[in-house]
């Protein structure tokens, strides 16, 4: 199973168009969304190609494939728009394997009130993408697809046979590790974790 995992998109149509691409060319059987998908926010500058309608629109055409949380920008009209549902968290099950998937505004890692159980933690909400092994949880941020901070490159993540990817749009590998069961062993496929 592969799935793609992307994040703050702020109502960028230019940018979902190239997400939509990488997951064809990734194979993907699924798109995670974990919020912001088309309101750009109060405190961010309008991303190129900004035009929320073609965005809803264009994922829309994606509804089938899409799983999404709803981020700290995502209004309830933006879900009348849409053709798929925004949750405030989910809980997937792959490979054997607990994904808890959130925006991130309302939790991290250290937040004690985080569900119990879950091997990888999943969530946007920064623009900054990283990966990061503590107590024998893995967090991912896949970055931002539209918006991102901190010099990084626009971003998201491949999940493919235990191994999480997080990659730049020209496919480029900016950091990787395989994901285990908590309390297992994670081999990290890069030499140091990467915090962007």
């Amino acid at each position: 199973m592969t799935v793609v995992v992307a994040a703050d998109i702020h109502g960028s149509a230019s940018w979902t168009r190239r997400l939509l691409e990488a997951c064809e060319a990734e194979h993907a059987s699924q798109l995670l969304l974990l919020g912001d998908l088309l309101y750009h926010g109060p405190r961010n500058p309008l991303p190129e190609g900004y035009d929320p309608k073609e965005t809803a629109m264009l994922l829309n055409s994606f509804a089938e494939r899409i799983i999404a949380v709803r981020g700290n920008c995502d209004a309830e009209v933006d879900s009348l728009m849409l053709r798929f549902p925004l949750v405030e968290s989910a809980m997937l099950f792959m490979d054997g394997l607990r994904f808890f998937c959130t925006h991130g505004h309302r939790s991290d890692l250290s937040d004690p009130s985080l569900p119990m159980g879950y091997d990888v933690l999943l969530s946007g909400h920064t623009h900054l993408y990283a990966g990061e092994k503590r107590e024998g949880r893995y967090f991912f941020n896949p970055g931002s697809v539209s918006l991102p901070k901190g010099g990084n490159a626009h971003s998201y993540l491949v999940y493919r046979d235990h191994v999480c990817t997080i990659k730049d749009f020209s496919h480029a590998v900016l950091y990787s590790a395989l994901a285990e069961k908590a309390g297992q062993p994670i081999d990290i496929l890069e030499e140091e974790p990467v915090r962007a």
